[in-house]
């Protein structure tokens, strides 16, 4: 069996900062860390590969510093490492990155879809949870999102999983090959073990370009994308709004608050 997890290099949200200038993001003195839920998928993947020996390969797209989120992968067991890199790939929205990577997993795979394909359900930097949908349409194999839970046939062929949606929980069966996007609920990521880092350290992350993909120059980066970002700015700074002290009388405070509504047109004074 062999699984292709999909993990993602992003500035930690807490130290995220936009240049008052410019609304461009400022990455200088930015950690860059996993994308918290691939680290969940990451660990489903390494958790089959404990039951029934399956082979586990990361890939990510990003620029040369994300070889480090690979390394830490293969730190904590992953066997194989692809890094997605190229200027031809910089500006691309979330479809021309879902069909870059698809091209990528191919490429890691002899050509074809891997038996099962993890993401993170969504990544913390742009929130689109749409890769892992697009990567799917790309390959050609089945999407399953939001697994809460993941078992697999003795077979090594069939899968059951546990679903969250809006209307509550589905249990889905189904063989594979399939992608799924996996919840934070699933599993608790393990920590690597010295010897892992030891390891990942000395191994040979493979960096794929455009031409190794053999990739169609009108959908990979900004030519692939029908969205662009023109501009990223933070949203306004709120203000402290009107407090209304009614402890010592109740009827007062209702009506300061009914005369404030009224002075927003929000609603009608009594007068």
């Amino acid at each position: 069996m062999h699984i292709v997890v999909c993990i993602k290099q992003v500035p930690d949200t807490t130290n995220v900062r936009i240049n008052p200038k410019t609304n461009t993001l400022m990455r200088e003195g930015v950690e860059s860390i996993v994308n918290p839920f691939d680290e969940y998928a990451l660990e489903e993947g390494l958790r089959l590969k404990d039951l029934v020996g399956a082979k586990v390969t990361v890939v990510s797209m990003g620029p040369p510093q994300a070889t480090a989120v690979l390394r830490e992968a293969l730190a904590r067991g992953a066997d194989d490492a692809y890094l997605v890199s190229s200027r031809a790939f910089g500006g691309a929205d979330t479809l021309a990155t879902s069909y870059t990577i698809a091209q990528a997993i191919k490429k890691a795979c002899g050509g074809k879809a891997p038996d099962l394909v993890l993401f993170g359900k969504q990544a913390i930097d742009g929130d689109t949870a749409q890769v892992g949908p697009g990567v799917s349409e790309f390959l050609g194999v089945p999407l399953v999102t939001y697994v809460k839970e993941l078992s697999i046939g003795d077979d090594a062929k069939t899968f059951s999983v546990t679903t969250v949606m809006d209307d509550g929980e589905h249990v889905i069966e189904g063989s594979f090959p399939c992608v799924m996007t996996v919840l934070k609920e699933a599993s608790t990521p393990r920590f690597a073990p010295l010897a892992g880092w030891m390891k990942a350290a000395k191994a040979d992350v493979k960096v794929l370009d455009e031409k190794a993909l053999d990739a169609d120059p009108i959908r990979i980066g900004l030519k692939g994308s029908p969205t662009k970002v023109v501009t990223i700015f933070p949203p306004p700074a709120k203000s402290g709004g009107e407090k209304v002290d009614a402890r010592g009388d109740a009827a007062a405070g209702a009506k300061a608050i009914v005369d404030f509504l009224a002075k927003k047109g929000l609603v009608k004074g009594n007068g």
